[in-house]
């Protein structure tokens, strides 16, 4: 079993398209046990796999031992993939960390799902916060989505200095490039500098994904975007299966 988190500092690189696309491949076309946990207030993984609608808020509560987490797992509409929805009640999650001092609560919180899925994938809130560390020293490896500019850049460096100082075990990171468009001159230089790290295209049937809430492979299956994501899971699965 394996826990993927996507995580990065900034909003607004893709990071639940990204996160429900790999958790799609992972149960889809790996036919892997796959849990995808929407971290994010916002709840965008939850709105593109169509989660039902809660009458209260208890994401929150769940973590803190209040709810079983069985009674909010949905299942989705498709074989192998559930989903953790987000509510509103994430907004408070860092108070709760420090509130509860438990530097490795999300860890153990995980131990159990751990026996549940194979996979499990984290759609983590931006922002370098006591969520994010938590969710760093949980997962196995996190997944970074960087649009190619210097400030995407310079978050990305920010995180792992912050990673390095601290002195502490942590997952690896994987740089994504995303919503990468190969006319631009920029992107171009970005991608030069960094040969190594996959590359997600630009496509207008990924800004889609919300107005018919469907992960790619549904509605997609030939776009370009959605051949990079395969690929890229490909690679984490291989990744992870030399790992074990």
């Amino acid at each position: 079993m394996a826990v993927i988190a996507v995580y990065s500092m900034k909003g607004g690189v893709g990071k639940s398209t990204t996160a429900v696309n790999l958790a799609w491949a992972s149960a889809v076309q790996s036919s892997r046990s796959t849990l995808l946990w929407d971290l994010d207030p916002q709840g965008a993984s939850s709105f593109i796999l169509d989660a039902r609608v809660r009458k209260k808020d208890q994401a929150q509560a769940m973590l803190a031992g209040e709810i079983p987490v069985e009674k909010r797992i949905q299942p989705s509409a498709y074989p192998k993939l559930d989903l953790l929805a987000a509510d509103i009640s994430l907004r408070g999650l860092d108070r709760f960390f420090f509130q509860i001092n438990r530097r490795k609560h999300m860890a153990k919180f995980l131990l159990p799902l751990r026996d549940q899925y194979e996979r499990i994938v984290l759609d983590c809130a931006p922002g370098l916060s006591e969520t994010s560390e938590q969710v760093l020293r949980a997962a196995d490896l996190v997944i970074v989505p960087v649009i190619p500019s210097a400030l995407a850049e310079r978050a990305l460096a920010e995180v792992q200095q912050f990673l390095d100082a601290s002195g502490k075990k942590h997952a690896p990171l994987l740089p994504v490039f995303n919503m990468v468009d190969r006319r631009r001159k920029l992107h171009r230089e970005y991608l030069a500098q960094h040969p190594q790290w996959p590359v997600i295209p630009m496509s207008s049937d990924v800004e889609k994904m919300t107005d018919r809430n469907l992960p790619l492979g549904a509605f997609a299956p030939r776009c370009a975007a959605h051949q990079a994501f395969s690929q890229l899971w490909r690679g984490i699965e291989k990744r992870l299966t030399t790992k074990a």
